[in-house]
């Protein structure tokens, strides 16, 4: 294959790259005044690698000796990876301004877009070391946009948990890489498969492979904040900007999933009966400590923080279950997912008090339905669906996991599954009622700008009865993509 062809393979990451790069220097030259074109430009680069994925980035094959692999299943995570981070960077603006006081920075569109560029990296690797490179590149961005704040304390301490764990998780991670090449003699997905194929499990070689192989979904679980690796979840979600918080739940989110799937099916593939042992538990655990642990909560961007735990505890049940049917239940999940979080995030950008500055307790919200009544509508939305009640799309993506699991013949699994999600439904309930039923507090100030209020609008439409006629072409999407991997 000609080096020109393998440099189209990965044209949205050179996109990405090379923009970042260009707008770095605008930034550098062009102060804080170059931060309304810099953000713009961002979108633009990240509009110009989603319409590079239409090319042989999404044709399949190899790239780089196997070490990049352009696929369908790539091409999907990506596009809902670049769709997260454009609208990342889109209600940026308002937040630091009437936050900080401050405009936004010209670095934070540029570190979305490095970001992005290793979540690329991430969801198309194909080798082990490829695999590093894009989560390590992905990660040190994402540990500057937690502390982005700097002069404020909740952001600088969120950024310091947030990389002490992350480089603790990434050790974890590089001592299970580190294992499995040891006793499979390579790096590559392909032939690290072969190994776990071909050797006797119970060998002295074969333990080898299957601590690898522990390691490494600790390191890979850590990234997808699965119990019980979750601890740095809240606290980051917590003190992070409230945009950098919606990015973290919703791009690298998608891009972990993506990555430990990859890694289950197309490196430990034969290795099914041993893995599937432990996504099960990190499924259930998840499932049910994120819906335990949120009951408690008063602060929005904390309970919001468990439901990404619960919610990745779904699409586990999906890899789980393996198969074509598995994956593309968990890339369905995790596009619907996608939109409900964002759609909730922008909630929590109106909760302000009369001076303007954010509120994120839960009580804020008593009687909003009467003060805000189309925001207590949008979250209300929100809310069932991520609860998974019909005829929400929530509901459909719930289903599509468990149907997945029923007929990979982990009937228990699911049964227990299902029953838990109704733990979960507990608090998004409760945060229904404090806007319908509670006693009126002071009501939130300050009016949506435009760009979030057409963002919640279409995020709402999505997730109602009126995204119905999306569904069927998202299967069609999905069950494309799953077959890329196999």
């Amino acid at each position: 294959m000609s080096y020109s062809m393998q440099l189209m393979m990965v044209l949205p990451e050179l996109v990405l790259s090379l923009g970042a790069i260009l707008l770095m220097l605008v930034a550098a030259w062009g102060g804080q005044a170059s931060t309304k074109l810099v953000s713009w430009a961002s979108i633009a680069v990240l509009i110009g690698a989603g319409i590079a994925l239409a090319g042989p980035a999404s044709a399949g094959g190899e790239a780089f000796g196997g070490l990049y692999r352009p696929d369908m299943f790539a091409a999907f995570a990506k596009a809902l990876i670049f769709f997260a981070a454009a609208v990342s960077i889109l209600i940026a603006p308002r937040f630091f301004q009437t936050t900080s006081g401050d405009d936004l920075r010209p670095e934070y569109p540029v570190l979305i877009l490095l970001s992005a560029a290793g979540m690329g990296m991430m969801v198309s690797a194909g080798d082990l070391m490829s695999l590093y490179v894009g989560l390590e590149l992905q990660s040190l961005s994402a540990y500057i946009l937690a502390s982005f704040m700097r002069r404020d304390t909740r952001s600088a301490e969120a950024g310091l948990k947030y990389f002490v764990l992350g480089a603790l998780a990434s050790g974890i991670l590089l001592y299970g890489i580190s294992l499995v090449y040891g006793f499979s003699g390579t790096t590559l997905f392909a032939g690290i498969a072969d190994a776990y194929g071909t050797t006797d499990l119970r060998s002295p070689q074969g333990i080898g492979l299957l601590f690898g192989l522990v390691f490494v979904f600790a390191g890979l679980a850590f990234k997808i904040s699965a119990v019980p690796f979750h601890m740095w979840t809240p606290d980051v979600y917590e003190g992070a900007p409230t945009p950098v918080t919606a990015f973290f739940a919703s791009a690298p989110k998608v891009a972990a999933i993506a990555l430990a799937t990859r890694v289950a099916i197309e490196a430990m593939g034969p290795a099914i009966h041993d893995w599937r042992q432990i996504v099960i538990f990190a499924a259930l655990a998840s499932i049910i400590f994120g819906a335990v642990a949120a009951i408690g909560q008063t602060n929005i961007k904390r309970l919001l923080a468990y439901s990404s735990i619960n919610n990745v505890g779904f699409a586990l049940i999906g890899l789980a279950a393996g198969g074509e049917a598995g994956v593309s239940s968990v890339l369905y999940y995790m596009a619907i997912y996608v939109v409900m979080t964002l759609g909730s995030f922008l909630i929590v950008l109106q909760m302000r008090g009369p001076d303007g500055q954010p509120i994120e307790s839960i009580a804020s919200l008593s009687g909003m339905s009467r003060s805000r009544p189309g925001l207590a509508l949008a979250f209300a939305i929100f809310m069932f669906s991520l609860a998974g009640i019909p005829p929400l799309l929530g509901f459909f993506a719930k289903l599509q996991v468990f149907v997945a699991a029923v007929h990979a013949g982990l009937f228990i699994f699911a049964a227990v599954g299902a029953a838990a999600s109704a733990i979960g439904a507990f608090y998004y309930l409760k945060i229904v009622k404090t806007m319908y039923f509670d006693e009126p507090g002071e009501p939130l100030s300050g009016k949506t700008d435009p760009v979030e209020g057409a963002l919640l609008v279409v995020a709402a439409a999505v997730i109602s009865p009126l995204g119905w006629p999306l569904l069927g072409q998202l299967e069609l999407f999905t069950a494309s993509a799953a077959k890329a991997l196999f």
